[in-house]
């Protein structure tokens, strides 16, 4: 189900745009439908009140909570049951935030990460997506709503457009706590600058050298590094948000001084913040982190050299709920996308 749908039920009930923004602003902060100042029989026409309990039984039941799986740092992993039987994972972050998936499963494939080992199974639809966010209000605070969880959002380019419009109105979630996550794409820096909402920008590098990131990202749009930061500039300069550059540290692959200097080209003088994010411990995968010595050294070592840098501890990883764990546990797949443990090999000298 998607916004516009929601939308077009409350108008075929006789709801006029100030009732449809006020059942929705209402469902996006987890509301109920008789709170506000005005009573809805003092507001809402009485065919849109006779409708309306039977209309939110049926979002409400968009996605459903599976269960919670606390993490010792605060966050939550969250497994939603979806209408036909999917699921899907949110993660509930500290400080009042919220990654949300924007798919089932993943097409992109980063070898690193387990939501793309089963493939891509479905879209999430925009209302499916704000459920998620409307689920997790009723268990704690939302300020910020990141689009890192299950899926790539420019593969789902309609529907997290749709959510994040909502979620930045209707919603109370100020526009640069609306975080679009993504391995790149050319219509992302299209289609953002447009939206009413402009939400802030991660882009997922994962290497300055296009080869490897081919390797890393196999099924991600052939942008080159150099052509994903110029993009992100733009948009950057055009919203006032500096672009977050995402880094999985991978030991002996991408941790090199090679690939320091390669981000010292790129992002010298950009509006830009580089997150490197130790890598997280994936079922099966044979990748390792490097020591947060390490890491830490290559953080202070691009601040020398005038790139902003933080070192991130990525929430919920003793819950797989850290960045690259997600992947819906017990979903409805066919017996041929089983999913099959396969280490991964990449084709680099010393591995």
């Amino acid at each position: 189900m998607r916004i516009e749908h929601i939308r077009q039920r409350l108008r075929a009930l006789g709801a006029k745009p100030l009732h449809e923004q006020r059942v929705l602003r209402l469902w996006a902060q987890a509301l109920p439908q008789g709170s506000g100042k005005r009573r809805p029989e003092d507001f809402l026409p009485q065919p849109v009140r006779e409708g309306l309990d039977a209309l939110m039984a049926e979002v409400m039941g968009l996605v459903t909570l599976r269960s919670a799986h606390p993490g010792s740092d605060g966050s939550e992993r969250l497994l939603v049951g979806l209408h036909d039987g999917q699921t899907a994972e949110s993660v509930l972050l500290p400080r009042d935030g919220l990654c949300v998936s924007s798919q089932v499963g993943c097409a992109v494939g980063c070898v690193f990460c387990m939501t793309g080992r089963d493939g891509l199974l479905r879209q999430l639809g925009s209302a499916e997506i704000v459920a998620q966010v409307a689920l997790a209000r009723t268990r704690r605070p939302v300020k910020k709503v990141v689009f890192m969880g299950m899926g790539e959002p420019s593969h789902n380019m309609d529907n997290v457009l749709e959510a994040i419009d909502l979620l930045g109105t209707l919603g109370n979630i100020g526009h640069k706590n609306l975080v679009f996550s993504t391995v790149g794409d050319p219509r992302v820096f299209e289609r953002l600058v447009q939206g009413r909402v402009k939400p802030a920008l991660a882009l997922s590098l994962h290497s300055t050298k296009p080869g490897l990131r081919a390797q890393l990202l196999p099924r991600a749009t052939p942008m080159s590094p150099e052509e994903l930061v110029d993009a992100g500039e733009r948009y950057a300069r055009a919203t006032g948000y500096p672009i977050q550059y995402q880094w999985t540290l991978l030991a002996g692959i991408n941790d090199g001084e090679d690939e320091l200097e390669g981000i010292v080209r790129l992002l010298h003088g950009k509006y830009a913040l580089m997150n490197l994010i130790p890598y997280n411990e994936v079922e099966s995968l044979d990748f390792q982190r490097p020591s947060w010595e390490r890491a830490a050294e290559m953080a202070r070592w691009l601040h020398r050299r005038g790139v902003l840098t933080k070192l991130r501890h990525s929430a919920g990883q003793d819950v797989d709920g850290g960045c690259g764990q997600l992947r819906a546990r017990d979903s409805v797949l066919p017996a041929h996308r089983k999913p099959v443990a396969v280490p991964v090999r990449l084709d680099l000298p010393g591995r």
